[in-house]
């Protein structure tokens, strides 16, 4: 997923370079605006997390694999503002010191895995969970495999047509490939993110965007206790 140098024309690098930019100073400024004592140190494990997670590559097909992007799960974990930010931080950590991902096209890296991943994967998985029932880990569960997997393809797809405009190789060759083979990388990165949000599900759920709310224990309504005695 992550685009090397030599790939992407210059005006495309550049326009990318220009929308994560803007993006990037506008989260910056969305979570200064929002900005909590927990959030900070959070965003500095989940981009951690995130980091040493993606260092886990999973078998796909034909000599491929695939691994954690984390989008998805940056913004079920921190919202999507400030999962952008941390998963922005993550990919421009990779590119510039460990040469996973270009440089010059970094900006495009950051949209499609950074900018897409989170805000598709957050949104997404508030839509799923919403009309799966909202509060149960099902629905949880069934909002964030969705999200995941979606964000993952999305994601790729962006890649092709970028790809694409800059002349690399044709869309018609190059959309089926990605989409083909991020779908089922999508299915590891849904594992993998449904896995690491039920454990803090169970275990912290106040460290969810949006904890699940606890079930109050049933109380007979009043009018019912009143007959009853």
């Amino acid at each position: 997923m992550h685009i090397p140098d030599g790939f992407l024309s210059l005006p495309v690098c550049l326009a990318m370079g220009l929308v994560s930019l803007v993006i990037l100073a506008i989260a910056l400024r969305q979570v200064e605006r929002q900005f909590a004592d927990r959030l900070v140190p959070l965003m500095g494990v989940s981009a951690a997390f995130i980091f040493a997670a993606q260092m886990i590559n999973f078998p796909v097909l034909g000599g491929t694999s695939g691994h954690l992007l984390g989008g998805t799960l940056a913004g079920v974990l921190l919202g999507p503002w400030a999962g952008t930010l941390a998963v922005m931080v993550v990919f421009g950590v990779q590119a510039l010191l460990f040469q996973d991902g270009g440089i010059v096209a970094l900006g495009a890296n950051l949209f499609n895995m950074g900018f897409v991943g989170t805000f598709l994967g957050y949104y997404l998985y508030r839509a799923v969970r919403a009309l799966s029932g909202g509060k149960s880990w099902l629905a949880m569960a069934t909002g964030t495999a969705v999200a995941s997997w979606a964000s993952v393809v999305t994601a790729s797809a962006l890649v092709a047509v970028q790809l694409a405009l800059s002349g690399t190789v044709n869309l018609a060759v190059v959309l089926p490939a990605m989409i083909g083979v991020h779908a089922l990388i999508g299915v590891g990165e849904a594992i993998l993110t449904v896995g690491v949000v039920s454990f803090l599900w169970r275990t912290r759920p106040d460290l969810i965007f949006e904890p699940p709310v606890p079930t109050l224990t049933a109380v007979p309504p009043i009018k019912e206790s009143i007959h009853g005695r």
